[in-house]
């Protein structure tokens, strides 16, 4: 009994460390957080704070109010986060929670966001932006056509239908696989890729006209 306490007490040890946390995987910190160690939430939140808030801004439209949809999100996951099942991704539970919020406050709203695809959030890996305009090594006439370019596809995405916008941006732009989209939309995956066809053939006629 004595020696599982111990090693109980140097795993914790070895968790106290901040930067031994940041090399855990989300289920780790889960688990450490759950097991006392406060500090494995901060580095959740610093983890996904801004892709949320990308994710949520890209849907709603609203800088400020994005940011408390964010807050808010981290609010139910401390509250419920013993409940989550550690045998799914953390990832894909977290931004079930962000697109439950988004749809809610589009309802309340009772009007159509339409400001998608916008600022990359600095910081962000190259992998985590499927879509990415921005190259500081271009030309300043490059970069002024990559810049034009990206408009266009803020204002045809921002056409989409609100089911069809919502898998195009988490497929498109945060780089989900279908079955992480097809749990966050609570949708079944055939669902998922026929809307994505959907959007990505809408996409298409929209976008072309402009380009040619």
């Amino acid at each position: 009994m004595g020696s599982v306490a111990l090693k109980l007490q140097n795993t914790q040890a070895v968790y106290t460390s901040l930067v031994e946390l940041k090399k855990l995987d989300d289920g780790a910190l889960v688990s450490a957080y759950l097991q006392g160690q406060s500090r494995a939430f901060d580095v959740l939140v610093d983890r996904y704070q801004n892709r949320l808030l990308n994710f949520i801004y890209r849907t709603v439209g609203d800088r400020e109010r994005s940011e408390d949809l964010v807050q808010e999100a981290f609010i139910r996951v401390h509250r419920h986060i013993a409940r989550f099942d550690g045998a799914k991704k953390f990832s894909t539970w977290v931004y079930t929670i962000a697109s439950n919020l988004a749809k809610n406050e589009l309802r309340n709203r009772s009007r159509n966001p339409l400001v998608l695809f916008q600022t990359m959030t600095q910081g962000w890996e190259d992998e985590e932006r499927p879509l990415e305009f921005e190259d500081t090594s271009m030309q300043p006439d490059e970069l002024y056509k990559k810049r034009h370019v990206q408009e266009l596809v803020e204002q045809a995405v921002a056409q989409l239908p609100e089911h069809h916008r919502e898998v195009f941006v988490l497929r498109e732009l945060e780089g989900r696989s279908y079955e992480e989209i097809a749990e966050i939309t609570h949708c079944n995956l055939g669902t998922v890729k026929s809307r994505l066809n959907r959007a990505r053939a809408s996409f298409a006629e929209i976008i072309g006209p402009a380009l040619q």
